[in-house]
């Protein structure tokens, strides 16, 4: 394991850090074969840090001709999606679209925002109740505070702002560059956007549980001029259930979501499903060690907020390189700064 600290321990905490809810993925399949660039990193640690990179000669992956949207699956049995519909998927056109299971002949719809892919999709009775922590995010007030403030508060955590965790991101992500990204637990699309506008991304997947937060993505890319809607697709999942086939992403991003999971393992597990061979995934969170490693009944504390709010407190990077172990995953490393931590990991090539 590799961990670079960017700057010194800040013991600050705020509620405001249980972020998101959560959150799920989907993306459209390509066919045209793209290069990837292996990095090697190399840290050296003095009272501050710094990476040298080596890049190798690229390599060509092709990508399997999945053909139309077949790429997409069902939450529930995990076989292909048909279009049925002629309208496009990308953002302010997937009013009218329908998909079609294959195997259990279920159809998910889209609205003006965004298709619906969770499993109780088109259920009229029936709907999930989820933990604390996803269901205040699915809330018309947070999901509107969530950019114009909420959001910004991290930094007191350590989180280093949008603009720099971005950039941080990107580096891990150097290796699949110009493939397809889910933006896991997207909230208001704030990483989301800056990945399309980017043009780093031939495609990207806005996914979020809470469909409040969808809407308010959706409004801030319809105030944007100029913006590459044809690159983006929103979309409604469960981050338990993700609605497209195995190993056909290259990469998941999940900014400040890790820990409002219902079941981090569960939805890693997952992520690792969808990966492709060598696909990456990056995340942000929280940790709480350092000083507060001393704090009587940390671990007893952190069940009982567990059972609470449904969020997870990780108390060590060793913990979460364990979970991203067992799920499958390889080449942990993550950066610190205070309590936050960026995290990455690929899927064994």
């Amino acid at each position: 394991m590799t961990t670079v600290i960017i700057s010194n321990f800040r013991p600050t905490f705020y509620p405001s850090q249980l972020n998101r809810n959560s959150a799920q993925c989907l993306f459209r399949p390509f066919t045209t074969p793209f290069f990837r660039r292996s990095l090697t990193a190399k840290v050296r640690a003095f009272s501050t840090a710094f990476v040298e990179t080596k890049h190798t000669d690229p390599v060509v992956v092709e990508k399997e001709d999945s053909g139309g949207d077949n790429g997409l699956a069902c939450p529930i049995c995990y076989d292909p999606l048909t279009r049925i519909s002629d309208s496009p998927l990308y953002v302010g056109s997937t009013a009218g679209s329908n998909l079609q299971c294959n195997t259990c002949k279920k159809i998910y719809f889209g609205n003006e925002t965004y298709l619906d892919l969770v499993a109780s999709s088109g259920s009229k009775q029936y709907d999930d109740s989820m933990p604390l922590a996803t269901e205040m995010f699915r809330t018309p007030v947070v999901s509107f505070l969530y950019e114009r403030g909420w959001r910004q508060t991290s930094i007191f955590c350590g989180f280093p702002g949008i603009e720099k965790e971005f950039d941080m991101a990107k580096n891990y992500l150097k290796p699949v560059l110009g493939g397809n990204i889910v933006d896991a637990s997207c909230g208001s699309g704030l990483f989301s956007r800056l990945f399309a506008k980017s043009g780093l991304c031939s495609q990207v997947v806005a996914l979020d549980y809470s469909e409040n937060m969808l809407r308010q993505c959706y409004e801030f890319i319809e105030k944007e001029e100029n913006f590459p809607k044809e690159k983006v697709t929103l979309v409604r999942a469960d981050i338990s259930r993700l609605p497209f086939k195995s190993s056909s992403v290259d990469a998941v991003h999940a900014g400040a979501a890790l820990h409002c999971w219902p079941s981090p393992s569960t939805a890693v597990a997952e992520i690792s499903r969808v990966l492709r061979p060598g696909g990456v995934f990056v995340a942000t969170t929280y940790i709480l060690d350092g000083p507060f490693a001393f704090v009587p009944f940390l671990r007893t504390f952190r069940q009982n907020i567990m059972g609470i709010t449904g969020s997870h407190i990780f108390l060590s990077e060793r913990e979460l390189e364990d979970l991203c172990r067992t799920c499958g995953l390889v080449g942990f490393t993550c950066i610190r700064n205070g309590l936050f931590v960026m995290i990455s990991a690929r899927k064994r090539s």
